[in-house]
């Protein structure tokens, strides 16, 4: 009778041990659950504030780069301007000196290197051209490609 006795106490204390290990797991589960989520959360908030740092320097470089493009256009620019500046003076000395002709000269500037091209009459106007050419401001040097022809 012993053994009749001890076999439903022994199911209970058995029932109530697994009962206990089932509660237990579930709570470590839920536990566990709860910390992935929350874990989850920072990782979202991590990578949202990691995107929106990425987009502020990818828009200041951005930014950077179109300042430097319009800086370099702009120089550019000023540059094609000054350039034509130095052409219009160049061959208005020209045209001016009785001795050469500006029609028969051309004259190109290139980062303020002037060239001149064409005929002139003597060796006297070829150097004149270029001492015209000289003269004028914002000329760095001449390139003097004038030949003389007699005629």
């Amino acid at each position: 009778m012993d053994s009749t006795r001890s076999t439903p106490s022994m199911l209970r204390w058995t029932g109530l041990a697994a009962a206990l290990a089932m509660a237990l797991g579930l709570a470590g589960c839920n536990k566990t659950e709860e910390q992935t989520a929350g874990q989850r959360m920072d990782e979202a908030i991590n990578k949202t504030e990691q995107a929106a740092q990425e987009a502020k320097q990818k828009a200041e470089t951005a930014a950077g780069e179109m300042g430097d493009a319009t800086r370099r256009a702009a120089a550019g620019a000023a540059a094609l301007v000054d350039d034509a500046a130095i052409t219009a003076k160049v061959k208005a000395g020209l045209a001016q000196d009785t001795d050469l002709s500006a029609l028969k000269i051309d004259v190109d500037t290139s980062a303020g290197v002037v060239t001149l091209k064409g005929e002139v009459k003597s060796e006297q106007a070829r150097e004149r051209a270029s001492q015209i050419a000289q003269a004028v401001s914002g000329v760095s040097s001449v390139e003097n490609k004038l030949v003389v022809s007699g005629g």
